[in-house]
């Protein structure tokens, strides 16, 4: 290995290095570790931008002010008399450079997430020898390396040396066969130099030799001259969930050559995706090579951390998007069970933002593909890079589709490509999804390509393609995008891909947030950036904090919505009379048996009463269902449900014995099915000992009893304070609510919800009437929910009752008009002491739930400090909810405040109030309000994944014309 430290001088243009820049490196260069980005070494700026080129849209050309660095390195080398050839190996290099070795020029190359070979035999010399390279920053691989990433520059994967004997086997390609009789392993190989003799053996996981013969001479066979057949009885099958391996050794008299092989099919039949002759579903995700203090360089240790995350949350399948990764993570996902969709290191995104004086979508559609994708001049280039990616991988069975390239359009460079992968691997398949953007041009071939993709569909446009007698299974390319607080609609696309055959699954966007270390903030958090935080010109904000864990790896609660969504048991249905558990198999090829085993519990009120394990499944088949005996008794009263969570069995290499797999829930049916203790929360008000005492003027209604007085403002018809046992309540007047911060998946409604100026609305109070009655006083109020400029937004007719404890019951009859866009929230939002920072609640927890995000969550009864309830995204926004909660609780240790919700209600309790979270950009700026900011709310709209997907779907949008919002206030001394 040519790792570790080099000498570097970085040059802000190419003009500026001088001829024999690798003769003194004395002056001006600095040690620097190889591999790695310069820019993540302090040089040049970052960038990120997600579609248009950094330099201007003239290709080939580049700018003349490149930036560039040296690097040199001398190291020593003895000769090996048995492998005298000698071939420097460069596995990434990010975008072109030039290579000198003792003052000879090497070579050039310029595909940054290729590996590039240079035979150096004849320019190495025993003892020291210096290796000097020049990297540039652009070239006319820019064009075809458009991707959503930050732009990163430097020598970003290893460097090594591989000696070889003077005739050796020079490449090889292993392919299987499944027959009625087994399977068959076939390797075609050629040579450098001259052919020697070759024996291929195949030994089983225990070392076991299953077959051995040695390479023959083959005619007709343009790619290899040699090859051999090996038959395999009874052969253990590679699946991403049983990833067995053979291993593989070529043995010639002076070197043997190891590798694993994975025997396994991949095909079509009709519609469905097909793995040793079985339907799949890919439960995949989107991965870049990012770190935020490495950049693009990832080390072993980091892809181990990707893998095992992934594992542990039910990730069965990885896009490389959008270039090849290092060998490695092919090898890795080989052995520990991963489908791999291998993408080429080809994007030209950028030209579909070219200027157009017609700037709709569909005209750049008509011109997307004129200046790259289906222009001859690039074809020598496209086809160079999908070529390096297929022949360098194309002995890994996890790699079951290959993709040449991404977001480019269609044209003939991608049909000939495509050509050439079909012909060169036909035991594969392709897919490209910018096929779907036709010019109209002429009639494109789309043979080449065995599985329709699309990125981001409507579950309409899903449907449209199913209804439509397709030919080619359905694969979503991309899909939920996992930007900020979501995605939110994991499981309704779920239940369309298990609905439909012809659905293979797909790859949610994307896997980790990118972001860069701008260093530390003052209470000791890592402050990350993103684009437009280093000063660039062209960038796209925040669109690349968009993953499923965090830059360094936490994961969000979308991670674990994916991972229950994906889980490998769901419970069907349960027979609470028979105390039969149906369960369901998701798997693909594993039985259950012996694989998982369950544990439950019965709640009632989230407190667990009844529990159990069991510990030993029956045979339940791939896809198959079962049931299994649970008998359990069931309280009297209460809200009760049954928690049944599947644990892996046996440990596997990346996930240990008893880990979770997943979880479900049957609500229980009993005589009365009421949460109790918010029932115990409840007041039991009757005629008050002394009446309670009213004081109105046109302004304030102030309503007083034993230990509380509260003061209603008649313009809101809200209250505006609320005094309990000496001491203030409300720290601010109560405010009607609609506003939240805006998700990152509220990127395009918000323009909609600012327009409609919720962000200013407020309530206003036609008249309010108040009556004392037996068991307390009525105030009844007309309200309407109004803004600057605009009609109101609704109307509520609202009435508060008071009793002689001092809770408050609220009963809101909301009439919206339908003029207005789905409204963000409706709820009223109280300002309570800082103090009073301690929650208890019963609802959907413990992590934030939404209406359509909140299967990572279960029904209980959960404490956190109102901190701890704060989801603390890179950029500030909507966070911290839990929906269908019976009530919840604030307290500071001597006293609090209950809501108990009529229906299910939603709340958010946080230091930070909604106009702070959606002013600011990055978390670390964010200034609590010094207040705690509690939230209580009919219900939100859905979170979705309209950040780069469908809109929110219809049953989530808060957008009836009618509804009714109840629930009692009810404060106390002491904690309830």
């Amino acid at each position: 290995m040519l790792n570790g430290q080099w000498a570097f001088r970085y040059f802000e243009s190419l003009g500026d290095v001088p001829e024999g820049f690798a003769d003194d490196i004395s002056a001006d260069f600095v040690d620097v570790p190889v591999p790695s980005a310069w820019q993540n070494l302090g040089y040049d700026s970052h960038q990120y931008t997600n579609i248009r080129y950094p330099i201007p849209l003239d290709p080939p050309h580049v700018p003349r002010e490149n930036p560039c660095g040296a690097y040199v390195l001398d190291f020593d080398f003895a000769p090996n008399p048995d492998a005298p050839r000698v071939f420097l190996n460069f596995e990434g290099v990010d975008s072109c450079y030039y290579v000198w070795l003792n003052g000879r020029y090497i070579g050039y190359s310029q595909i940054s997430h290729s590996s590039s070979e240079f035979d150096v035999t004849d320019h190495l010399v025993g003892g020291t020898n210096r290796l000097a390279v020049l990297v540039l920053k652009w070239g006319v691989g820019t064009y075809l390396e458009d991707q959503d990433k930050f732009r990163s520059s430097g020598i970003i994967r290893d460097v090594y040396l591989l000696e070889r004997p003077h005739s050796a086997v020079f490449d090889y390609f292993t392919t299987t066969t499944l027959g009625p009789l087994g399977a068959s392993v076939s390797v075609r190989a050629s040579f450098l130099g001259s052919p020697t003799a070759a024996t291929v053996i195949i030994a089983d996981a225990t070392g076991a030799t299953i077959a051995s013969a040695p390479l023959e001479a083959a005619a007709g066979d343009q790619e290899y001259t040699h090859r051999v057949r090996l038959d395999i009885p009874a052969p253990h099958l590679w699946s991403a969930e049983c990833p067995y391996l053979y291993t593989l050794t070529i043995e010639t008299d002076h070197e043997v050559i190891t590798d694993r092989v994975g025997i396994r099919s991949v095909g079509v039949d009709g519609t469905a995706l097909k793995v040793n002759d079985r339907d799949i579903v890919f439960r995949g995700v989107n991965r870049h090579d990012s770190d935020p203090v490495t950049g693009p360089v990832i080390s072993l240790e980091q892809l181990m951390t990707d893998l095992r995350l992934m594992k542990q949350h039910n990730v069965n399948a990885i896009r490389s998007s959008h270039y090849p990764n290092s060998p490695y993570f092919y090898q890795l996902c080989d052995e520990l069970g991963f489908y791999v969709l291998a993408e080429a290191d080809v994007e030209s995104h950028g030209t579909q933002m070219q200027y157009l004086s017609d700037t709709s979508f569909p005209n750049q559609v008509l011109h997307w593909n004129e200046r790259i994708a289906d222009n001859p001049d690039f074809l020598p280039l496209t086809l160079d890079r999908i070529e390096a990616c297929v022949r360098r991988e194309k002995n890994r069975p996890s790699i079951v589709l290959w993709s040449p390239g991404n977001e480019c359009g269609y044209g003939l460079t991608f049909e000939e490509s495509l050509r050439w992968v079909k012909d060169f691997d036909p035991d594969r398949l392709t897919v490209y999804e910018s096929s779907f953007y036709d010019d109209k041009k002429r009639p494109y071939d789309y043979s080449v390509i065995d599985v329709y993709s699309r990125m981001y569909p409507a579950l309409t446009e899903v449907r449209e393609y199913l209804d439509s007698d397709p030919d080619k299974p359905f694969l979503l390319l991309e899909y939920c995008h996992a930007m900020g607080n979501g995605p939110g609609d994991l499981e309704d696309y779920h239940e369309m891909i298990v609905a439909e055959r012809a659905m293979c699954g797909g790859f949610v966007w994307e896997w980790c947030d990118h972001a860069v270390v701008l260093g530390t903030a003052d209470d000791g958090r890592t402050s990350y950036g993103y684009g437009g935080d280093s000063g660039e010109l062209i960038h796209d904000g925040n669109f690349c904090v968009d993953g499923l864990v965090s830059p360094d790896r936490i994961p969000h609660v979308g991670l674990l919505e994916f991972a229950s969504v994906n889980r490998p048991v769901r419970v069907d249905a349960y027979d609470q009379a028979t105390g039969e558990l149906r369960l369901r198999n998701m798997l693909d090829f594993a039985d259950l048996s012996g694989r998982v085993t369950l544990s439950y519990e019965v709640t009632r009120d989230g407190e667990v009463v009844a529990g159990g394990t069991i510990e030993s499944l029956p045979s339940i088949a791939p896809g198959q269902a079962a049931t299994v005996p649970c008998p359990v008794e069931v309280p009297a009263s209460g809200r009760c449900y049954l928690r049944v969570a599947s644990h892996l069995a046996e440990e596997s290499a990346l996930v240990p014995a008893g880990h979770r797999l997943g979880l479900d829930e049957i609500l229980l049916e009993n005589g009365d099915p009421r949460n109790q203790d918010a029932l115990r929360l409840l007041p039991a008000d009757g005629v008050p000992s002394s009446p309670l005492v009213v004081e109105a003027d046109d302004r304030r209604i102030t309503i007083g009893g034993t230990g509380f007085e509260y003061v209603l403002d008649r313009a809101t018809g809200l209250f505006e304070s609320m005094t309990f046992e000496g001491r203030d309540l409300l720290t601010r007047p109560m405010e009607a609510n609609v506003f939240r911060a805006p998700t990152d998946n509220d990127m395009y409604i918000k323009a909609k919800w600012e327009l409609a100026q919720y962000h200013r609305a407020h309530a206003y109070a036609y008249s309010t009437e108040y009556a004392v009655g037996p068991d307390g006083v009525t105030v009844t109020a007309s309200m309407a929910l109004v803004a600057p400029a605009v009609q109101p937004m609704a109307h509520m007719e609202t009435t508060w009752h008071v009793g002689a404890s001092g809770a408050v019951h609220l009963d809101m009859r909301v009439r919206r008009d339908v003029q207005f866009p789905e409204l963000p929230r409706f709820g009223l939002r109280l300002f309570l002491d800082r103090g009073m920072d301690q929650v208890t609640y019963y609802g959907l927890g413990p992590h934030e739930s939404y209406p359509d995000k909140h299967r990572a969550s279960s029904h209980g009864r959960y404490t956190s400090s109102v901190a701890g309830l704060h989801v603390d995204y890179l950029k500030p926004q909507e966070n911290g909810s839990h929906h269908g909660c019976d009530y919840v609780v604030l307290s500071d240790g001597e006293r609090s405040i209950a809501a108990v919700a009529e229906t299910a209600l939603s709340f958010n309790a946080s230091p930070y109030t909604q106009e702070e979270l959606a002013a600011k950009a990055h978390n670390v700026d964010l200034v609590p309000a010094g207040e705690t900011v509690w939230c209580l709310d009919y219900a939100q709209n859905g979170i979705g994944s309209n950040s780069c997907g469908p809109q929110v779907l219809e049953k989530y949008k808060l957008d009836a014309e009618e509804f009714r919002f109840a629930f009692t206030l009810v404060p106390a001394t002491g904690v309830q």
